[in-house]
């Protein structure tokens, strides 16, 4: 009787190890999980960059030329491509250079703040390219009504940039959308432990 009294004291300490150890494991694995999924999310922050900073700079490049040869309102078309995508390579430079500057968090929290934050920014931005192409068309429709061939170019401009900047950014919202979707599986390992908040292994 007293052996198995024993028996059982020791099983239990064992179970009790396995757990710990488990535990503590799937802790450790945490930082590198959420570091690997930031360093996704940056990664696509960069392609998108570089995909932004060509378009602008082809546009430019193209708009030079053709502002040279043309008149009237395909000169003025591309005086706005011009003009457009300065705007579009600074912002291409300035987001791509804070993508490289930032550190991949193994924070959880900060992990999900990130991401949440991202999508906003883009269905913030799909409403200003919507606003974009609107004002290409009440331009367009300006210069038809006084007879400006240069209105009619800068509103056709400004709606041809709007519409590529509508579907960079859906894009963009798609696969970081897709990418949030790993967050759910994380945090299912996520739980209370006497010493905060960690992972847990489930049995």
């Amino acid at each position: 009787m007293k052996i198995k009294k024993i028996n059982m004291l020791h099983l239990i300490v064992m179970a009790f190890l396995v757990l710990f150890s488990c535990q503590v494991i799937a802790q450790n694995d945490q930082p590198e999980r959420l570091r690997e999924f930031n360093v996704k999310r940056i990664d696509y922050n960069k392609s998108g960059m570089l995909i932004l900073g060509s378009w602008a700079v082809g546009n430019m490049m193209l708009g030079g030329v053709m502002a040279n040869r043309t008149s009237g309102q395909t000169k003025a078309f591309h005086q706005m491509n011009i003009y457009w995508n300065t705007v579009n390579l600074a912002i291409a430079g300035f987001g791509y250079y804070s993508a490289m500057k930032e550190i991949p968090s193994p924070d959880f929290w900060e992990t999900l703040d990130a991401q949440h934050g991202i999508e906003k920014i883009l269905i913030v931005n799909a409403a200003l390219d919507i606003a974009y192409m609107a004002g290409g068309f009440y331009l367009n429709e300006r210069g038809l009504r006084v007879g400006s061939e240069q209105l009619q170019g800068f509103g056709k401009s400004v709606i041809l940039q709007g519409a590529f900047l509508m579907s960079f950014d859906a894009i963009k919202y798609v696969f970081h959308v897709s990418h949030g979707k790993e967050l759910p599986e994380i945090m299912q390992h996520i739980g209370f432990t006497p010493n905060g908040l960690g992972l847990v292994m489930n049995f």
